[in-house]
């Protein structure tokens, strides 16, 4: 009976999953796009918009790269500018009384008239929709997707070493938020109301001096934060994104733009670089999490914030990669039937719960316990015959 006992711990604890220890995270080189420079989204049909260079795509999340808005009522602007932009959820503006067009494109327009086009779901018709007056360009471009700013289109530009603020509703009328915001460019998200004191606000970095910048409705700055990451001209935090419900529990993948930029310790791969969920989970990255990324290099942290915000460590070793304008977040759909399935786990990281490894242990408990009451049985049974 002790033997039996003995050999069944002993398989049980051959059952057990190993412990996991998290593998240094890194972005993958996905997916070339020349010129790439932001990539935003997803669509309705679950594709993200890509800007190249004076061109833009249509990217799925299993790879498939196709060019879009190239008939004659295309894209054409800005080539070899940095012409951040914004893909719609067709949210309506109440104050306007009109809803910005689902899976509409809107594109900074960095030549005079300095403002912002459109180009329509299908990329058949491309025109201007605003022009923004009090900027000498812009460097910034998000819509408001939690409503705190009656969901308009948020674009930022210089302003005499400060940022001023425009929010565009969906007739193209705008105001102006504030004149007198920090310096900021790059890749803007409006903070779910989730995050903290910060929820609702646009967040936007600096690269220069490292820091991250809430600005709410009223026009007020504070500071989210300021990393432990490298700072500089195209070097410092560049771009946020926020994760979004679901995706650690269904699984997905990050997007970032790694533009090529011929010369320095940065010079990029124009590819557009991906992190897959279970890499983020194993970092004790979370939903509603903001992740920061940096130009040189594409280091990233996350930050938590509730009553106080911690950092997160993510992508800790700068590659030659050079980061431009948003992050973006394709989550798996929904099963339509929840069935068990083995996942694909690299070496390294984690499984994740409800995994078949995780249901290991408590099957071969109960078939440890069956076997136990078997040879108790059969121990008393012969006892009894020796009687």
């Amino acid at each position: 009976m002790r033997r039996l006992l003995a050999v069944l711990a002993a398989a049980l604890a051959a059952t057990a999953p190993a412990p996991a220890y998290a593998a240094a995270v890194a972005w993958e080189p996905w997916k070339a796009v020349g010129g790439v420079f932001d990539v935003d989204g997803p669509r309705s049909d679950g594709s993200f918009i890509v800007a190249g260079a004076a061109a833009l795509y249509l990217m799925n999340p299993a790879g498939t790269i196709t060019p879009f808005a190239r008939g004659p009522g295309g894209y054409r602007e800005d080539k070899g500018a940095e012409a951040y932009l914004a893909s719609s959820a067709g949210d309506k503006v109440s104050s306007a009384n009109c809803s910005f067009g689902r899976d509409e494109t809107y594109l900074l327009r960095l030549h005079v008239p300095i403002g912002v086009e459109k180009v329509n779901a299908s990329g058949d018709e491309t025109g201007s929709f605003a022009n923004l007056t009090g900027s000498s360009t812009l460097n910034g471009i998000a819509f408001d997707t939690t409503g705190a700013f009656d969901h308009r289109l948020l674009v930022s530009g210089p302003l005499k070493g400060k940022t001023v603020i425009f929010a565009v509703d969906c007739n193209g009328d705008s105001k102006v938020i504030t004149r007198t915001a920090p310096r900021l460019e790059g890749g803007l998200a409006v903070a779910p109301s989730t995050f903290g004191s910060f929820g609702g606000a646009l967040i936007a970095t600096d690269e220069l001096s490292g820091k991250i910048y809430a600005i709410k409705p009223t026009g007020a700055v504070s500071v989210v934060a300021q990393p432990k990451l490298p700072i500089g001209g195209d070097t410092g935090v560049e771009s946020v994104g926020f994760v979004p419900a679901g995706f650690m529990a269904r699984g997905g993948a990050a997007y970032y733009a790694d533009r090529f930029t011929a010369g320095g310790k940065h010079p990029g791969s124009d590819r557009v670089l991906r992190l897959q969920s279970v890499q983020l989970a194993a970092s004790g990255v979370k939903d509603g999490d903001m992740l920061v990324a940096t130009e040189g290099g594409s280091t990233m942290v996350a930050l938590r914030c509730g009553s106080s915000c911690t950092v997160i460590p993510v992508v800790t070793i700068a590659t030659r990669a050079h980061g431009e304008g948003h992050i973006a977040f394709a989550v798996n759909p929904s099963p339509e039937s929840p069935t068990p399935s083995v996942p694909t786990v690299r070496p390294g990281h984690q499984v994740s719960s409800g995994s078949s490894a995780s249901l290991g242990v408590p099957v071969a408990i109960g078939i440890l316990l069956v076997l136990v009451v078997v040879a108790a049985f059969g121990h008393l049974a012969f006892r009894r015959r020796r009687r």
